[in-house]
């Protein structure tokens, strides 16, 4: 069986950044943006400490994620912040949720 792939978005711990990545092993990308939050600094997420998910999208096909992922980009931020308002209304960090 393949592992789904995931769009996701996190933000830093203040909330005032986004990051929006693709994926197949969402637990793992999410402990390497902690990883270089807290040692390297060479990628945006570390830079901007990016790793608190606030946001995922799961789906069958790794084309359609990197589509997705590419259409998110291109959002106005306020349109991010809706979409994510819609889907967790409070910003939890959702980190622990995903198993």
């Amino acid at each position: 069986m393949l592992s789904p792939y995931f769009i996701y978005i996190t933000t830093n711990e203040k909330r005032t950044v986004l990051y929006i990545g693709v994926t197949n092993n969402i637990q793992q990308r999410l402990s390497q943006h902690q990883f270089d939050t807290q040692h390297a600094k060479k990628s945006f997420a570390g830079r901007y400490n990016c790793f608190y998910l606030v946001y995922y999208e799961r789906f069958d096909s790794i084309e359609m994620a990197i589509a997705r992922e590419k259409e998110l980009k291109k959002w106005r931020r306020e349109k991010k912040d809706r979409l994510i308002f819609s889907f967790n209304p409070d910003w939890e960090f959702l980190n622990e949720q995903l198993v």
